[in-house]
């Protein structure tokens, strides 16, 4: 309600042009949300009818505004994404791919939401500073709709994203790194990787575990790096069995993965014109997630990252 409510007004302000851009944008939105919601009322999960949904939502991405991937900054492939039917493929394997690290996120409180609102305003101020002001309100806009919902589900937990609200992030996010370099040459293809890294490196050694373990990598398990943090970390740190310290429990396992995330988001937003500073970005960040999730698993988690315990009787 809030993206929708900001959309007359972006077309006063900014113009027809902005307005119609936005308008386009939130109707390729709009199948993948209701794709989400019928998840969400239904209370399971629609494989099938989920990916038809993205599928359709991102087709009418690239039908409607033609924000596609043309480049990867790697040479001899860039030269393949000049065919426009492996250019398309490529856009809907990373938007449908982003949607789904997402919601894959989305496990606590003020988790994923304010992973998106970290990523939106590095994509508003990387717009801003290349003079992409479409981009960057757009990004504004929902970084403000994420606003008021975190003032609601964090820390108190009162409304959720869901499976509808996931995929609203991941879409927006994904489309719009996909804009932002394709409409700047200045900016670096590595900016959108290195930006969304958290929960791609999540979703990736995710499918990784499962396919080890040769279960199927469709269905969920609980050995993400925020559950970890949540049952090795903050379980032992804060309160009883009280309901009161377990909605504690939850809602502050996600600041750790705010500030996780931020370890790639925040040098990508300074260095987003500069490739090969970006590919050590994300290989720091890779081999950062393998430690501290192997640190995690092995019970030696570093003591500065705990929290002093406090139990309740």
């Amino acid at each position: 309600m809030g993206l929708l409510t900001a959309l007359p007004l972006i077309n006063v302000i900014e113009g027809e042009r902005t307005g119609q851009l936005t308008s386009y944008a939130v109707l390729a939105l709009l199948p993948i949300f209701l794709g989400g919601l019928l998840e969400d009322v239904l209370k399971i999960g629609l494989i099938k009818t989920r990916l038809f949904a993205m599928v359709v939502g991102v087709g009418l991405m690239i039908w409607l505004l033609d924000w596609r991937v043309l480049r990867v900054d790697v040479r001899w492939l860039d030269s393949f994404l000049q065919w426009h039917w492996l250019s398309v493929t490529l856009t809907l394997f990373a938007v449908t791919g982003v949607i789904n690290a997402v919601n894959l996120i989305d496990g606590y409180n003020g988790l994923a939401s304010a992973v998106g609102m970290i990523i939106l305003a590095s994509l508003a101020y990387v717009g801003l500073k290349v003079g992409d002001r479409q981009v960057m309100v757009l990004a504004i806009t929902l970084l403000g709709a994420c606003a008021g919902f975190m003032f609601w589900n964090w820390p108190r937990g009162l409304i959720f994203l869901g499976d509808s609200g996931a995929y609203t992030i991941g879409f927006c996010i994904a489309s719009l790194a996909i804009a932002l370099v394709m409409r700047n040459p200045q900016v670096s293809a590595w900016y959108a990787l290195v930006l969304m890294l958290y929960p791609i490196v999540e979703t990736v050694f995710t499918i990784n575990r499962r396919l080890r373990r040769k279960d199927d990598p469709s269905l969920p398990d609980a050995a993400h790096l925020h559950q970890l943090i949540y049952k090795r970390m903050m379980r032992w740190a804060v309160g009883s069995v009280d309901i009161g310290d377990r909605k504690m429990r939850n809602s502050m396992t996600s600041p750790y993965l705010w500030l996780f995330s931020s370890l790639s988001v925040i040098p990508a937003s300074i260095w987003w014109h500069d490739a090969f500073l970006l590919q050590v970005i994300a290989m720091m960040f890779v081999l950062g997630y393998l430690w501290l999730y192997r640190s995690i698993t092995r019970f030696r988690t570093p003591k500065w990252l705990i929290v002093r315990r406090s139990i309740k009787r």
